[in-house]
């Protein structure tokens, strides 16, 4: 047993065995304490001789019972500890092999990483950083520090690095794996695959070599030609033209978006669908018989583009693959052709209809065209100028024919006009024709070349410039012997004219009022004739004022001379302001009397109305009471009259009830003059209102047998008016009628619609009216030299022509053929609904 402890202490101080030692060394204490034990403790047999001789006390047994388990419990521990050693020692052994054969395998798998064409980038989790194995070639131009070679930017192309980042993100955050394809900034190719395994995620970099990096390369191609393709197909969709590609059968194989707008498809990919064609059968037809590789199809056609007819400039190519084309919408462009073309033919039109003669000469100086104005000017033969001689060529033909000035040097001359054609500004030149004609010759050089002559006769103007030039002394001469003062200013206010008569009237000199001098200053000697604050400065801001609207002022003024004018400010073309003074003194102090004279009927007028009215008034109330204490008398209750006192007290109330009415009439006339009678105008209902009037009369006409005969079948139902009025017209107007129409006669009242009016006729068989007193038939007071069967007061027809004016209507009498008169009045059929006496 002390052989095993002792080599088992050798065992001990192999590495990773420290605790086992110290156990070790504890359990050797243990056993020595108890190999001392039978020095200490006699024999078994001795001792019990000896606890024969000798007795123990307790303590001395609990001393011996704790010793024996001490050394029981460590021999126990050191079995179970020596077995424990041999199984942690096969253990050891057989970890040292498993690490063994770990460490070379992981030799061998890192001799196999490491490799020149490979590189790997580890991430254990988030946080911890990346680690890289492996190396790429040098011609990668990768770095091989961690930070340069994880900053792709720097040795990747733009478009790799962001695909690669982008990658990244996702594999390390979301576990998504991808396979691309690099593409280094020294043009070498790099596949990249992304996985997560193990709760890693790593990304392996390889170079691609011999086929497989041309694979790559060719990837990379069909890439950017895809973006190309995409690129091209997305600014074809973008521009205004349709473009098609059709396969080796011709059939569509791609449009865009212009072309399925053409054709009114849905989409690109209806319009395939359903084989829409924006070319005729026809022209298809002749595109596929006409184009070749060689030679594409080049021609302008003529289509239906959404329900109109168009012009298309179409373009087709044809390959082995097939054929693409495309067409340029050039309606427009023809449009416009024709328009220049019409344009051209209305300027030529437009030109041959002028009155002022125009040649244009082309860049070699050769006639292009000339109106007629100009053929009529030189008096030239038409086909002499259509076979386009040159300008210096037309020149001589005219001085040959002696139709140009002969100036001193005709070369120098000829020279001088011709110089247009080489300078770049040009003035005007005037020809005195050898006919006493005057041109005024304008040439216009074109900035591509040629030129254009106009020639405008300035003979009539010159003409007109001399009569204009008489005219206006004729005009000076006349003006000066007016008798209204006139004075004309610039738009400066400077005065620019004035005659003898403003002068006069303002006792100004020649000198005061010379042209040039400002309307202040003449302001100022005319302030001592007029010293009111809205003269002379009134006239001033009216010349020298800013305001847009130049308009005529009109006034009057009164000079401390005792002289009237009356001015009138006339705006005048050119900005110019002229001021005429009218001397109204006479005319004024005559209107001024005038005035007066107005004045003092007007209240003599009013005078008499208030004496008519105060009278009328104050004579109606006894008259009543006459009229009221004779119908009074008449009652047979009050008491028996006697024949004679019963013939007084009916004239008693006859005369009363004319007295009454004529001042009724009077009130009436009055109320009309003063502008206070107002119509009670709503529909009257024309049946009723005759036989109204008829009822009223009947008893006033039977003392002459006369009868009355209506006639209203042409008479409208109704009409707008005053009733009581209406009704008083046509009383007054039989009244009038029966006054002069013989005993046992018919009166007719007629009544019909005329043209928008209502018409009332009241006819009699009188002596009719006479010729002299037509005039004054309806004037008040008026009786005329024959007198009817009973003599009133001659209101009657007054208040007739009033009461129609005040329905806005229309009065007048005439003879009948067979004798007696007719008096018609016409009212309107509708007039308005409230209308004043005043107005």
């Amino acid at each position: 047993m002390t052989a095993k402890l002792q080599s088992g202490g050798t065992d001990d101080q192999a590495p990773g065995h420290a605790g086992d030692s110290v156990r070790l060394k504890r359990l050797r204490s243990w056993l020595a304490a108890g190999i001392a034990l039978p020095a200490v403790f006699p024999a078994p047999a001795r001792a019990a001789e000896d606890v024969a001789k000798l007795s123990l006390s307790t303590l001395d047994v609990v001393n011996f019972a704790m010793v024996i388990g001490a050394v029981s419990a460590a021999m126990i521990s050191a079995i179970w500890l020596i077995r424990e050693r041999g199984r942690t020692d096969a253990e050891n052994r057989e970890l040292r092999a498993s690490l063994a054969d770990a460490n070379a395998r992981a030799a061998r798998y890192q001799s196999l990483i490491i490799d020149r064409n490979r590189r790997i980038i580890i991430w254990e989790g988030v946080g911890v950083p990346a680690e890289i194995l492996g190396t790429l070639p040098p011609e990668i131009g990768a770095p091989d520090e961690v930070e340069g070679f994880l900053a792709y930017s720097g040795w990747l192309s733009p478009t790799s690095a962001r695909a690669l980042e982008s990658a990244s993100e996702k594999l390390r955050s979301n576990a998504q794996s991808f396979d691309i394809t690099l593409e280094t900034n020294t043009g070498q190719v790099l596949e990249a695959q992304g996985r997560v395994a193990g709760g890693r995620a790593f990304i392996r970099l390889v170079a691609l070599s011999n086929l497989r990096a041309e694979l790559a390369e060719l990837r990379t191609e069909r890439d950017r030609l895809l973006v190309s393709v995409d690129l091209l197909q997305n600014m074809l969709d973008i521009i205004d033209m349709p473009v098609w590609l059709r396969d080796a059968d011709g059939q569509l194989r791609w449009v865009n978006e212009a072309y399925a707008e053409a054709v009114e498809g849905e989409s690109r990919q209806d319009a395939i669908d359903r084989k829409l064609e924006l070319l005729g059968s026809a022209t298809r037809e002749r595109i596929r018989m006409s184009v070749t590789p060689e030679r594409p199809f080049l021609e302008k056609v003529s289509t239906v583009v959404r329900g109109h007819r168009r012009f298309l400039e179409v373009a087709d190519v044809k390959t082995a693959a097939g054929q693409a084309g495309l067409a340029l919408d050039v309606s427009e462009i023809e449009d416009v052709r024709e328009e220049l073309k019409r344009t051209l033919g209305s300027h030529s039109d437009m030109l041959d209809q002028l009155a002022t003669p125009v040649a244009i000469f082309d860049r070699e100086q050769r006639l292009q065209f000339f109106n007629q104005a100009f053929l009529k000017l030189w008096d030239l033969d038409t086909a002499y100028l259509e076979r386009r001689p040159d300008n210096g060529e037309l020149l001589e033909k005219l001085r040959s024919l002696g139709k140009l000035p002969e100036p001193h040097s005709w070369r120098d001359w000829k020279e001088q006009v011709l110089s247009v054609y080489r300078s770049v500004d040009t003035e005007p030149q005037l020809w005195h024709l050898p006919d006493g004609q005057t041109l005024n010759v304008i040439a216009n050089a074109h900035p591509l070349g040629g030129a254009t002559w106009i020639f405008e006769n300035l003979t009539e103007q010159v003409d007109l410039e001399a009569r204009y030039n008489t005219l206006v002394r004729v005009q000076g001469e006349t003006i000066d012997h007016l008798t209204e003062g006139v004075s004309v200013f610039g738009p400066d206010g400077k005065i620019k004219l004035s005659n003898t008569a403003f002068r006069s009237l303002w006792g100004l000199t020649e000198a005061e009022t010379r042209p040039g001098t400002h309307i202040r200053e003449i302001a100022n000697l005319c302030q001592a004739s007029h010293d009111k604050a809205d003269g002379w400065p009134l006239l001033t801001s009216a010349i020298t004022g800013f305001d847009e609207d130049r308009s005529t002022r009109e006034g009057r003024l009164e000079l401390n001379t005792g002289l009237i004018l009356d001015y009138a400010v006339v705006p005048l073309p050119n900005a110019q302001t002229m001021i005429a003074f009218v001397n109204v003194t006479d005319s004024v102090g005559a209107e001024r009397m005038l005035t007066e004279k107005n004045e003092a009927l007007r209240k003599a007028d009013a005078l008499k109305n208030d004496f008519v009215q105060h009278v009328s008034y104050e004579l109606r109330s006894p008259l009543t009471n006459i009229i009221g204490f004779a119908d009074l008398l008449s009652t047979p209750t009050i008491g028996e009259l006697n024949d004679r006192q019963r013939e007084y007290v009916e004239h008693i109330a006859a005369s009363s009830s004319v007295l009454l009415t004529i001042v009724n009439d009077i009130l009436d006339l009055a109320t009309v003059d003063a502008g206070i009678m107002k119509l009670d105008l709503d529909h009257v209902e024309i049946p009723e209102l005759l036989e109204e009037a008829r009822e009223q009369i009947n008893s006033r006409l039977k003392e002459s047998s006369l009868q009355i005969v209506i006639r209203d079948e042409q008479a409208p139902e109704s009409m707008v008016g005053d009733h009581q009025r209406l009704k008083q017209i046509l009383f007054k107007l039989m009244m009038n009628a029966a006054n002069f129409a013989p005993e046992g006669s018919v009166i007719e009242l007629e009544c019909a619609r005329e043209d928008g009016e209502v018409v009332f006729r009241v006819s009699d068989n009188g002596p009719g009216v006479p010729e002299d007193m037509r005039e004054t038939l309806f004037s008040r007071f008026s009786t005329g030299s024959q007198s009817g069967r009973k003599r009133g007061a001659g209101l009657g027809l007054s208040i007739v022509e009033s009461f129609v004016g005040l329905h806005h209507g229309t009065v007048m009498i005439e003879n009948r053929v067979k004798g007696g008169a007719t008096v018609t009045c016409r009212f309107p059929l509708n007039p308005q609904v409230s209308r004043d006496a005043a107005e």
